[in-house]
């Protein structure tokens, strides 16, 4: 090539500085687009995981007010007769407090984590990072994991609805179906109890199909005594309703009882015996004693009054009762 024709071809060329502004102009324009598309449908995803997580926490906080203020309200309930049920039955409101409101913690915590995963896995797509794999592999370990975790979900789900329910706490003594004893822990997963024998049960939550608990609201004292079919029944009845006037009157059991025993009268005639029965109503947890406390000022009082009680059965030549 002449020189003369280099020298014209390198002239004809455009400016490299023009080529700059002319690129950096359309990246700016590539981005004010993305802003006016794109960045606003970010923006607006954010603003909706905020106002989301906003609104889960309103909900959770009046949820935990309103079963605060129902453990409240119970604790103040009354009897038939207008006696307070109170707060010593098992209807403690500080314990159910506590145990609402860290439960409503757990609830926060895991739904500003859900919405957040959510809000992630949008701006992500919005942004332009590819889903798919992440998608494809998270399935798959959901399905895994599901399959293997039902029960422990059904578990959580059970704990959840117990501990806002207040079904029974640490102290109380429950029924549960497979076992009986004293509540130690309870989690969202399991309830561990100890029964009489001191065995240790651990009952998952979501297994438990009925629970019968035995110290909230008020324990029942039922005390049957049998005398001889040949008493007056009106004197025995007399002087079973001292007993009871007696032990009502007791510094000792007056605050445990939420009224004074009732002699209900004769409650069955079994060849020999004649059996009185009485109702004492009193404090959760206290009615075993009340029975044997009962049961043994019983026993005083027919000695002292000559009550007999029902004659013993024949026994075999030779041999001792």
């Amino acid at each position: 090539m002449p020189v003369t024709e280099a020298v014209t071809a390198l002239t004809t060329l455009p400016d490299l500085s023009v080529l700059d502004a002319r690129v950096v102009m359309s990246a700016a324009q590539r981005a004010q687009e993305w802003l006016l598309s794109d960045g606003l449908r970010v923006l607006a995803t954010i603003a909706i995981a905020l106002v989301a997580r906003w609104a889960l926490h309103r909900v959770v906080g009046r949820t935990v007010a309103r079963m605060t203020e129902r453990s409240t309200q119970r604790a103040g309930e009354t009897d038939a007769e207008g006696n307070l049920l109170k707060t010593t039955t098992g209807l403690s409101g500080e314990r159910h407090r506590a145990r609402v409101q860290t439960v409503g913690s757990l609830l926060r915590s895991v739904g500003t984590f859900v919405i957040g995963i959510v809000a992630g896995l949008t701006v992500m797509g919005l942004i332009g990072l590819p889903l798919g794999p992440l998608l494809a592999s998270a399935g798959v370990g959901g399905v895994a994991i599901g399959f293997g975790a039902q029960s422990l979900v059904k578990d959580f789900l059970s704990g959840i609805f117990m501990i806002f329910e207040d079904q029974y706490g640490v102290g109380d003594v429950v029924d549960t179906g497979e076992a009986i004893g004293t509540i130690e822990e309870v989690t969202l997963r399991i309830t561990r109890l100890r029964d009489v024998d001191g065995v240790v049960w651990y009952v998952r939550n979501g297994e438990i199909v009925r629970i019968g608990n035995r110290s909230q609201g008020y324990g029942a004292a039922w005390v049957e005594l049998p005398v001889s079919y040949r008493e007056d029944i009106s004197r025995v009845l007399g002087v079973v309703r001292g007993v009871c006037e007696t032990f009502a009157a007791d510094p000792e059991w007056e605050p445990k009882l939420i009224e004074p025993p009732t002699v209900l009268g004769v409650d069955s005639i079994t060849g020999q015996t004649v059996t009185i029965k009485v109702l004492a109503k009193c404090l959760a947890g206290e009615q075993f004693a009340v029975q044997r406390e009962l049961r043994a000022r019983a026993k005083e009082a027919f000695d002292a009054e000559g009550i007999q009680g029902p004659p013993l059965p024949p026994f075999a030549p030779g041999t001792q009762p």
